[in-house]
């Protein structure tokens, strides 16, 4: 099987997400696991399964609150790649499998 896009996918981080007062206070930063969890849902709505397993993750920039962000996941099998950007600037990438 060669390897073939399934998601791509834009979507906002809101500036009020539960997750910024604490990360970090004053200078809020999106966490890497609040973009994992979009890349994951979008997976799952593009009916391609379920991310199993995240075999590495590399974190390029930081994402901050308002941003928009489109992530690309591409498969071939079971395992996936993925990344995001923020414009033209990749923020994170990494791979996995499905489930």
């Amino acid at each position: 099987m060669s390897e073939a896009t399934i998601v791509r996918e834009r979507f906002p981080i809101d500036a009020d997400h539960p997750s910024l007062p604490g990360h970090f206070p004053g200078q809020p930063v999106v966490p890497g696991v609040v973009l994992l969890d979009r890349i994951a849902a979008a997976i799952e709505r593009a009916d391609a399964g379920s991310l199993r397993r995240i075999g590495a993750v590399k974190f390029l920039a930081p994402v901050l609150p308002g941003e928009t962000i489109e992530c690309v996941v591409t498969r071939d099998g079971e395992r996936v790649r993925f990344h995001a950007t923020r414009d033209d600037t990749v923020v994170l990438r990494g791979d996995g499998t499905l489930a």
